[in-house]
Formats: structure tokens, sequence, C-alpha cells
């Protein structure tokens, strides 16, 4: 290793960041490129002879930045924002210099041993007991994964050893908001439940899980001898960030002895603040959650924390140890293969471990009380404003909201006028918003839980969606 050149080259990277990050607000928040643009403008052949780290650093600059969508720019108001902090991004070199296998305590006992720690600290920030047994995975996705594989094991049908097909079980149903994330979905088609076998029940005004039709699901499963086995309550719904009943919820799990699931995977991380930790009522009578730090904490993609009641259930789900991966240490501790699918795994506790010391919870707890205020004051922008309409109560940073013509032409064009508001907010490339759907007509989303966020962002935003307003009004688009 010729480490004066290794040095110049970190500095060469450490630049390009600095500038990068320094610059962010004045790029477009949103690549503009065409398909297949990037691809074209590349070899498609690999290089023979290898080349100066100055010399990719530099083909990167002119070929591909251009494709690059800036998650980290304080424009990027869409979906749920996943910025990365200093404190993060320095986290993950470190990350790949080590270039750890946490698969086993003994392949690197700091792995395993901070993911307990920062873990603990985690649940202490968002109030829960050490009732919870934590670990880390990549995404909310296979959180959810492993919680409705943990459920369906402590059924005890022998699937994991004998398979569904062929023999006689029951079919197995899950049970979530129509708002849920699509996740659950994923999981019951990896999990052999089948997708039709997810029943999605009806919400409120406030897009609540309606309890009374849960209820009314299980017990007409139970009656077509079906077996109701887990239900998926969700903190944060993907589209309207609402909060399902989740005392209620738990009351009728315990009813029908169903396994609790509790989706606060975007959501979550607002209990730090002790202002928002009523959103936590309940928990503890779950038997498994997930909160996505990479979502709401300025932790760079990918970091999910999921909690368990009993580990037990999730290692017996997953565990399986061939010879040459056991040691003599393994009586000792957690060997954290075994409570996954996943056999090598990152340090991505380290990023928590410097996220959490470099900002304190104080720091964390300001960002984000700052962005559910921004979020508050924007929703009171909508309120008051003459062709905008607030759609769904604003508890978190997520405002959903829709454009609306006072013209009686107009009224059978709401998801037509919504579209183009969209699309020229997003083409001013200034600010990135996205949407959904409520029965058929088009909302408009706008999230604040950026890291590189300031309150002059949002009265940016709210220039932008004028602007956009004004120019469709005055110009009448069809």
């Amino acid at each position: 290793m010729d480490i004066n050149s290794f040095k110049i080259d970190i500095e060469i990277l450490a630049t390009w960041i600095s500038n990068y990050l320094m610059n962010l607000e004045e790029k477009p928040v949103i690549s503009d490129v065409n398909p297949t643009e990037i691809k074209k403008s590349l070899n498609s052949l690999p290089p023979i002879e290898g080349r100066k780290i100055s010399d990719i650093v530099e083909e990167f600059e002119k070929k591909l930045t251009k494709g690059i969508t800036h998650w980290n720019h304080p424009g990027f108001m869409a979906y749920f924002n996943s910025s990365s902090s200093e404190a993060g991004i320095l986290s993950e070199f470190l990350i790949s210099a080590l270039n750890l296998n946490g698969m086993l305590w003994i392949t690197s006992p700091v792995a395993t041993e901070l993911e307990e720690i920062v873990i603990s600290w985690f649940r202490n920030m968002v109030g829960l007991s050490d009732n919870f047994w934590g670990i880390i995975y990549d995404t909310a996705s296979i959180s959810t994964f492993h919680a409705l594989g943990a459920a369906r094991e402590k059924l005890d049908l022998q699937i994991k050893e004998k398979g569904l097909a062929g023999r006689n079980v029951p079919k197995l149903t899950i049970y979530c908001s129509e708002h849920a994330h699509s996740s659950i979905e994923k999981s019951a088609i990896a999990l052999g439940i089948g997708q039709n076998n997810v029943k999605k029940i009806k919400t409120n005004e406030k897009f609540e899980m309606d309890i009374d039709e849960l209820r009314a699901s299980i017990n007409s499963d139970l009656n077509d001898g079906a077996k109701p086995f887990c239900v998926v309550a969700t903190v944060g719904t993907t589209s309207f960030a609402s909060i399902d009943p989740i005392e209620e919820i738990s009351k009728v799990c315990k009813e029908f002895d169903l396994w609790l699931h509790i989706d606060a995977a975007y959501a979550g991380v607002a209990a730090i603040l002790p202002e928002m930790r009523w959103i936590t009522k309940g928990w503890e009578n779950s038997d498994s959650i997930v909160i996505n730090p990479h979502k709401w904490m300025f932790t760079p993609m990918d970091c999910s924390i999921f909690l368990i009641k009993d580990k037990n259930i999730l290692k017996r789900a997953f565990t399986l140890v061939p010879e040459y991966l056991k040691t003599k240490k393994d009586d000792e501790v957690d060997n954290l293969m075994d409570y996954g699918l996943q056999l090598g795994r990152r340090f991505r506790a380290l990023k928590l471990w410097f996220i959490i010391n470099n900002l304190g919870v104080k720091g964390i707890e300001s960002k984000i009380r700052n962005h559910i205020n921004w979020a508050k004051d924007f929703a009171n922008w909508v309120e008051n404003h003459p062709h905008l309409f607030l759609i769904s109560p604003v508890h978190f940073s997520t405002v959903c909201f829709q454009f609306r013509i006072n013209s009686e032409s107009c009224k059978d064009k709401i998801n037509y006028y919504n579209q183009k508001l969209l699309e020229i907010i997003n083409s001013s490339k200034k600010i990135f918003i996205s949407n959904t759907k409520l029965k058929d007509q088009i909302v408009l989303r706008i999230t604040f839980g950026s890291y590189w966020q300031e309150e002059r962002h949002i009265e940016l935003a709210k220039n932008v969606i004028q602007e956009s307003i004004d120019k469709i009004l005055r110009n009448k688009i069809e």
C-alpha cells in the first residue's frame, strides 16, 4: 500500500464531498436525465488497466452526478426524507475501512456489543422498556418480514421444517390498515402466506384503522376456517402519516391471541420528543416494533431498528448453524446471524453511535421538533389558502393537501389539475414533492425532515407552490 497516494486520494474525495455539501442548495434537486442517457455515456467494457482515483472522480463528476436526485438537498420534500448528517457520513468512512462482518460475535465482538448498546440507547430515547430486545436490519421491509416470520413461528406449525405445501395447514391471515405499507404484502408473499391473505381494514375519517371492522374481519375468517395470527398497526402511515389506535388494537390482539407488530418506521423517532411521547401509548403491549433512523434521524441509508419482546421466537424462526460457523462462545453470546435471514452483516451500529454522540439527544430533539413545527405552520398556510385543501391531520412532519379550483367546470378535473400542479412544482427543480391517491383522487404530499433544512426552505416551498398555482390560474393550462 502506498500510504502517501492513499492520503492524497482521501483528500480528493474529502474535498469533493465537502464542496458537494457546501454547494448542494445550488443544484437542481431532481435529475432530469433521460432513460439510458447515463449508460450511453459510459464505456460498455471494463478497463483493462487500472486508473487513478483522481481520474475516476473526474469521470464521476462529469458523467454520473447528472443522474443524481439529491436526497440530502434541503428542497427534497418527497416521500419520507432520508438525509445524512456529517457524523453519519464520516462514520461510513470508518465502516468501509474496517469492513467488519458481524455475523458471529467472534467475527468482530465490537459489532455485536456496540449494536446492543446503541439499541439500548435508542430504546431509552423513545421511552421503551428493556422488555424489548433489538437488532439492526437494513430497511423496514426486512424488519417487517422478520416480524411476520416470528409471528408465524409462534403458531408452532413446523413451517420452518416442513413448509406450507402438501400438508394440512390452515390458511393464515394478517390484518393491517388500508393505508399500511406494501412491505406487509411483500412479506406475506415471501413467507408463503399469500398477498390475498393480507386483509386490509377500512379506516375512519382520520385514516385510523377501524376497530369494529378489524374484529368483524377476524371473526369472519375464523368462521371460514382460517387462522388469523397477526395484526400490523401503523404509527405514521406512508400516504397520510396517520396513527392507528394501538391500545384498542392491542386489546383485540389479546382477545384473539394475535401477534401485534407496530410499523413506526417513519414516525417512531418523534417519540424522542417528550411532548410526542403520547404516540407510544400501547406500544408496550406489542410483540414487535420497527423504527428507521435512516428515515428521520439523519442516518445514511440503511439502518432499521427491529425490536421484539421474545427474541427466542425470532431465533427459532431463522437460526441455522452449519458446523463451520459453530464457536466455543456460542452459549455466552448472541450471534446476530441467528436472528434473521442475512448471514453477513454490516457494522451499522457505528453510524448510530457516531450520530447520537455527535448530536446528543437534545440536538436530535431540536431538529425533529423544528420539522414538526414547520409542518404545522405549512398546514396552517394550506388551511388559509383559497385554492388548497388539507386532507389529513398533521401529527408529524408530513402534510397532505389537494389543489382545488373553485369553479363548477373544474370539479371533474381534480386529478388533472393536481397532476399538473405537481409537475410544475417539481419542474422548478427547487423543491421535490410526491403524491398519493385517496378514493382515486390525486393528493399531494410534502415532508419536512431533512438534516439540512432550515425554516427558510419551508418559505421557499410555499413560494414555489404559490407560483405554480398562479401559473395554472393565469394561463388556464389545459
